[in-house]
């Protein structure tokens, strides 16, 4: 290749990552809130799959995108309140009941968005990052979403707030230890239910990229297991929201590796670098989750179970 298909390659990466990588980080921010709190959400993959079909649909029955965003967030707080709501009950277990709703938010999406396949819906605006580049493919390549900027303010304001307030304190508070929160005064159960639901109005956010900006449609296929691959990548992560930022370009960019090398002629392998996010995920979770030993940073109420 010549540099200026390597220059072209490179952007193309680096611009898909930050397309591809925008679902990554408000579903991986959604759960990084909901384990902070010692719960599990592993029923986000149907959080993200409802509420990208909503916003979706938001944005083609009103007309605007950012209705579309408002009713994805509001479906994805839906349907993690629903997950919060069932894991209060006496005996019940997160993981199987976020199974279940992944099972519930899937099927609904995947009914009620029957007449939203072929319409197409008002899309986000997008943010030109290639102005700076003379190449109409440097410049198509790093034309990311609007939605991004809000994901990057989410992560920094989670981190600041996990250390200096209040609400902050009490999340960390009953994710470590909730026989101390207890002792405190605090309801437990009301602190998850808030954070499970928050995680699951952000999570919101990462469908409404899918469906309003890329790829900008609906279809049953749309998530790809993003969902699923957040919680890995939650790990991965340390439970950080600023690490969070870094692990989703890392995943955007590996998922970006096939359409990069498309685009400057190279199809071979094609389906091959599709798996490289899935191969990751593998990869990160042998390494980080070994029996007997417990990943640093977790919530303590995690690690007990």
């Amino acid at each position: 290749m010549n540099a200026d298909q390597w220059i072209t390659l490179l952007a193309a990466i680096v611009g898909g990552a930050l397309r591809v990588g925008a679902p990554f980080l408000f579903v991986s921010l959604g759960e990084c809130l909901t384990e902070k709190s010692g719960r599990i959400n592993l029923g986000l993959e149907g959080v993200l799959v409802l509420s990208a079909m909503a916003s979706f649909g938001g944005a083609y029955l009103s007309g605007s995108p950012w209705v579309g965003v408002l009713c994805g967030a509001l479906a994805g707080a839906a349907l993690a309140s629903l997950h919060a709501g069932l894991c209060s009950l006496p005996g019940v277990n997160d993981v199987a009941t976020g199974i279940a709703l992944m099972l519930l938010g899937t099927g609904l999406a995947f009914y009620l968005g029957k007449p939203l396949i072929q319409p197409q819906a008002p899309q986000l605006p997008a943010l030109a990052l290639g102005q700076w580049s003379s190449s109409p493919a440097v410049q198509a390549a790093l034309q990311v979403n609007a939605l991004l900027p809000l994901g990057l303010v989410l992560a920094g304001l989670m981190s600041w707030a996990f250390a200096n307030t209040r609400m902050g304190l009490l999340v960390r508070l009953a994710g470590d230890s909730a026989d101390a929160a207890r002792a405190l005064g605090y309801s437990v159960g009301g602190i998850r239910w808030a954070a499970t639901a928050g995680g699951g109005l952000i999570a919101g956010l990462g469908g409404a990229s899918l469906t309003l900006f890329y790829p900008g449609s609906w279809n049953e296929g749309i998530s790809s297991g993003q969902g699923l691959i957040a919680v890995a990548l939650v790990i991965f992560a340390r439970w950080s929201p600023l690490r969070c930022v870094g692990a989703a370009a890392l995943f955007g960019g590996a998922g970006a590796i096939g359409p990069a090398l498309q685009s400057v002629g190279i199809g071979w392998g094609y389906h091959l670098f599709n798996t490289v996010p899935y191969g990751l995920t593998l990869l990160i979770l042998v390494i980080t989750c070994r029996p007997g030993s417990v990943a640093a940073g977790s919530p303590g109420e995690l690690s007990s179970r």
